[in-house]
């Protein structure tokens, strides 16, 4: 499965669950099929920072398109979801979980004579860039982004584990369960959490089939 299929299967998932928000306040089959956009959009994420020529365009890019998207975002939820908890949209997530991403890169490639201490080896130094992304993503959870501290940690979790695939998909899982089994001990049991969990974790079968070549290039889409 190629990039370009990844990107149709989330922008049709993403307009399935606006459709339901827009005619339903309550979570439809739409809802569900929905959930697959989120997680096919941070990983693609995670992708377009290997893959880009330019970290710092790409990187402005999505921060352009989070402040353009803001207000028709705010009107949608105003109108449609006004019980929402969040307060800025999901470009600004994505964002900060490439914001993440480059923050944790940065300091593992920075050299230790630059850092001027030889206890920072390669392993240090990558537990330090994760707590890093860590505050990132604590930060964005503040700031009431899209899927909060969840949402950010995701893209990071995707780069972090891009070179084996079967330890992305295990922790992806782990983090979908750890989510909605906090929405549990928060809101208590609701048959509804467990189908939007599995909702949730069924686009990782989509990222597991993919192949790794881009198909059609469509360049402002992530």
């Amino acid at each position: 499965m190629t990039s370009f299929a990844l990107k149709i299967i989330a922008l049709v998932s993403m307009f399935c669950d606006h459709f339901s928000d827009s005619f339903t306040e309550h979570i439809s089959i739409l809802n569900l099929i929905g959930r697959c956009a989120f997680t096919i959009f941070a990983f693609q994420v995670s992708e377009g920072y290997i893959h880009t020529r330019s970290v710092k365009k790409y990187s402005f890019r999505l921060f352009l398109f989070a402040l353009i998207s803001q207000i028709p975002f705010y009107l949608f939820v105003h109108k449609y979801l006004p019980t929402a908890i969040s307060s800025l949209n999901i470009f600004f997530t994505l964002w900060l979980g490439l914001l993440c991403i480059i923050t944790y890169n940065f300091f593992v490639n920075v050299k230790n004579k630059e850092l001027q201490y030889k206890i920072f080896n390669m392993e240090v130094k990558k537990i330090i860039g994760i707590v890093l992304a860590l505050l990132i993503a604590f930060v964005g959870h503040l700031l009431k982004v899209d899927y909060g501290f969840w949402g950010i940690f995701v893209i990071f979790a995707f780069y972090l584990f891009k070179d084996n695939k079967l330890a992305m998909i295990i922790s992806y899982i782990c983090l979908c369960i750890i989510r909605y089994g906090i929405f549990i001990i928060q809101y208590g049991f609701h048959i509804q959490y467990i189908y939007l969990c599995i909702a949730t974790i069924i686009p990782i079968i989509f990222i597991g089939l993919y192949n790794g070549e881009q198909g059609y290039k469509i360049k402002y889409l992530l």
